[in-house]
């Protein structure tokens, strides 16, 4: 009689999830535009008929990796803009968007960099006014064209500049990333109260 062992790696993500994993990195590799359903399907070893069971266009796969992500710049927007003062509200947008680039630094890259994204960003009314009241928030440290720039640049940095691949503490990024968009914007350091 011979025992078989049988060894748990742990829970295996499901297709689904898979499948947006895989997206993500190929959407960062070659952008939104440069993947297709069958550069996913070849990436996971699936048919395109797997594919489809799930999302039946590139667009509803889109959809699916966004609809979080927005979720969430949605919950930072609407905290921040509960802050007393422009200041207050810029301060609390960084603070919210840095620790949501620290925590999923993927997912912000795909948002803020392919402009093929963006297009489809557009296309949903709902996301362009949280796009909007989110840039909105910083702009308004500057109004004019200067803090629309001054606002696109710092979504732009922190976005690109939380890498993944880091070997720096989260904390420490974070940090390093909300003190950027502040001199950015050129917001004080809020004092620490003892």
């Amino acid at each position: 009689m011979s025992a078989v062992a049988v060894v748990s790696t742990g829970p295996t993500p499901d297709t689904r999830q898979r499948l947006i994993d895989a997206a993500i990195a190929l959407f960062i590799r070659h952008s939104f535009a440069g993947t297709s359903l069958q550069m996913i399907a070849d990436e996971l070893g699936f048919t395109k008929a797997a594919i489809y069971h799930h999302f039946r266009t590139r667009e509803q796969l889109l959809t699916a990796i966004l609809e979080p992500i927005i979720e969430k710049v949605s919950e930072i927007v609407a905290d921040a803009e509960q802050q007393r003062g422009v200041h207050a509200r810029a301060e609390r947008m960084i603070n919210g968007y840095a620790r949501l680039a620290v925590e999923s630094p993927m997912l912000v890259s795909v948002l803020a960099s392919d402009p093929s994204v963006h297009t489809v960003l557009k296309s949903n009314r709902e996301w362009t006014q949280i796009i909007s009241r989110q840039m909105t928030l910083l702009a308004e440290v500057h109004p004019g064209p200067e803090g629309f720039m001054r606002a696109q640049f710092v979504f732009a940095g922190i976005a690109g500049s939380a890498d993944p691949k880091r070997e720096a503490d989260d904390d420490w990024l974070h940090g390093q990333l909300v003190d950027a968009g502040r001199r950015a914007l050129g917001l004080r350091t809020p004092r620490r109260t003892s």
